[in-house]
């Protein structure tokens, strides 16, 4: 519509912003009339009508099968658009329209602004199926006029409201009409329907909706007189009412046809379902949160027991080989903790990457600098928590036998996150030192200490991937490791 109206009309930004409320509302008057809308435009010169938006009627048939927006029609060739819009009133002569043998009713509804009319709804009703009206329809057709008139005086929509249209309730979910003073004229079957979910055990026709609906909600306190004004219909809101382990949501317009409140609809929706379902996802989120906090905490208490054992222990062996369990159940916890921040069992990894080397940074015998470049991104947890400890492995394996005491030297992580196929991608991670090098005669695949073993098992038994342990060719001095590792694409 953006692109339309810029290219054909004369109509200014606040102008087209008043359009498209209008559209985001629309759908109620198309319901409501059991017509199609097509919003025609003049273009900058007057000579011809710009279609820019249509909408088709959920309650009623089509009257156009093809798509209408971007036609575009010289003026005098639909007399309806032209008397509304000379005119400024609703038209509604003329004798039907005769499209593919089908009978379609034309009625013109000019759309105002501050005291200018934009444009011209044409409101297209499909008369093949025209029968007696019931109480149902026969109130939707009121309330389809009195909008129209709103429209045309340019109090409808309300520009104070904002609505989510995909969430909001519609005419089809339930309707009721209230007159001047709150009192229920008629309520579809759905929207007696909620009601009853609340509770009530009687008609709704002859109450006052507002006195009701606050009784219905139950209130610690004094009764909510906002929850009165808004089911009165007296302003237009949106909101929810919940009592008797029912909630529906409930929207409010009052209808002005003539500048004067002659009554309200009133839209509302079932949505107890939705709302304990919603209510069982965020306790399940709640729990599995509660979980990885809980088992961090377990982890990090493991952790002080195998330090205090460490500080008991005579053997210098015996104690690194616990300080290195305090290290690989640290990383887990790591992993645990920030799974206990998240509402999903996925991780930022390049946050856990950066706490997991500057843990393993302090067992350094000399002064090395630990750093990372790449990114990870973002890891399922059955990813990350095996990768934190294949990289405390690493990292620890590293800078134990790479430097002596007090000898200088760097330790870089390198990641990149490299494209595959749509679904999945692969995380090449390079560990590289220059400190002394292999020894001569080496071979990764058979060394038999166990962070390598660990690391062997991990990458390729849990992780699929491949792992590798090389001498640096240039300059000549220090040691590579590379790990391939297939991901989920869910950066």
């Amino acid at each position: 519509m953006n692109d339309l109206v810029r290219q054909h009309t004369a109509l200014s930004d606040s102008d087209l912003e008043w359009l498209h409320l209008l559209v985001s509302e629309w759908q109620l008057l198309s319901d409501l009339s059991f017509a199609d809308l097509v919003l025609w435009v003049p273009t900058r010169d007057g000579t011809r009508y710009v279609s820019v938006a249509q909408m088709r009627p959920n309650t009623g048939p089509t009257s156009y099968q093809d798509d209408m927006v971007g036609h575009l029609v010289p003026r005098g060739r639909r007399p309806l658009l032209d008397a509304a819009l000379d005119e400024g009133r609703i038209v509604r002569e003329g004798d039907p329209e005769w499209r593919e043998e089908v009978p379609v009713r034309v009625e013109s509804i000019p759309v105002r602004r501050e005291g200018r009319v934009l444009g011209v709804i044409a409101r297209n009703t499909n008369l093949l199926t025209v029968r007696t009206p019931s109480r149902l329809e026969l109130t939707y057709l009121q309330s389809a006029s009195d909008l129209a008139q709103m429209i045309a005086a340019g109090t409808f929509p309300f520009p104070e409201e904002q609505v989510e249209m995909d969430s909001s309730p519609r005419a089809g979910d339930g309707l009721i009409r209230l007159d001047a003073d709150g009192i229920v004229q008629y309520a579809s079957p759905n929207g007696l329907s909620a009601y009853h979910r609340l509770g009530l055990a009687s008609d709704l026709v002859g109450q006052h909706l507002g006195q009701l609906t606050a009784e219905l909600a139950p209130s610690r306190g004094p009764v909510d007189e906002a929850l009165v004004k808004i089911a009165s219909g007296y302003a237009p809101r949106e909101t929810e009412v919940e009592g008797n382990s029912g909630v529906i949501q409930l929207r409010a317009i009052p209808l002005k046809p003539k500048g004067v409140r002659i009554g309200s609809l009133v839209l509302l929706r079932d949505v107890t379902e939705l709302r304990r379902r919603e209510r069982e996802l965020i306790t399940k989120d709640a729990t599995i949160r509660e979980i990885h906090h809980r088992v961090k905490n377990n982890l990090q208490t493991v952790a002080a027991l195998l330090r205090l054992q460490s500080r008991r222990m005579d053997s210098a062996r015996g104690r690194e080989a616990l300080n290195e369990a305090v290290r690989r159940v640290g990383s887990i916890a790591i992993v645990h903790e920030t799974l206990s921040q998240n509402l999903d069992e996925r991780v930022e990894f390049d946050d856990i990457a950066d706490r997991v080397i500057a843990m393993v940074a302090e067992i350094s015998p000399g002064k090395v600098d630990c750093r990372r470049t790449g990114r990870f991104g973002i890891l399922d947890a059955e990813v990350a928590t095996p990768l934190s400890m294949v990289l405390t492995e690493v990292l620890q394996n590293a800078l134990e036998h790479a430097f002596a005491q007090g000898e200088h030297g760097s330790v870089e992580v390198a990641a990149v996150r490299g494209e595959v196929h749509a679904q999945n991608s692969r995380l090449l991670i390079t560990v590289q030192d220059d400190g002394r090098g292999l020894p001569e005669g080496f071979d990764a695949q058979r060394a038999g200490n166990l962070g390598l073993q660990i690391v062997r098992t991990l990458v390729e038994g849990e992780l699929g991937g491949t792992f590798d342990m090389l001498p640096v060719p240039e300059p000549g001095r220090g040691t590579r490791v590379v790990l391939d590792i297939p991901v989920p694409d869910k950066r």
